[in-house]
């Protein structure tokens, strides 16, 4: 594949990384600019947090933020976890998640994580090969979701 960068977004990638956000869930909440642009910020000053872009030929193509997160076991060593991975609906099966998830765990272990947990409620196989295909085992762990006691997400 050739034309792909992968790089740590800036703020001015936000408003292309919440377009991508669009093809993450069918019928997600929308959140208003306001909300975003905070989000956005505090996600940019959290140590540790990574947001991370994709692009094809200066195109944005996929996207996900990767948390090191501090830990106490392990000898101390810090571990990661992979949220809200995405590509484009129209540019998907082309190899551009697997470098984006390639990447990020290319940090993961320079930080010296020594381990990194991703958690996904897409059924699609393709969508486990890419994860496979990174590194990612399934059936290592049990993973477990806790939502709000009004049910929502």
């Amino acid at each position: 594949m050739t034309g792909v960068t992968v790089r740590e977004a800036s703020p001015s990638d936000l408003p292309a990384i919440h377009a991508l956000y669009r093809d993450l869930h069918d019928g997600d909440e929308a959140a208003d600019p306001a909300s975003r642009a905070a989000a956005g910020r505090a996600l940019s000053e959290h140590p540790g947090a990574h947001l991370f872009l994709a692009e094809a030929d200066g195109e944005p193509v996929s996207s996900c933020v990767l948390y090191v997160l501090p830990n106490l076991s392990r000898g101390a060593r810090p571990f990661g976890l992979v949220e809200n991975v995405v590509t484009r609906r129209d540019r998907r099966n082309r190899g551009y998640a697997t470098a984006l998830v390639g990447r990020v765990l290319a940090l993961a272990w320079e930080a010296d994580c020594y381990k990194v947990m991703l958690l996904t409620g897409c059924a699609d196989p393709g969508v486990h090969r890419v994860y496979a295909k990174a590194g990612f085992r399934a059936g290592v762990k049990a993973g477990y979701v806790a939502y709000p006691p009004d049910g929502s997400p």
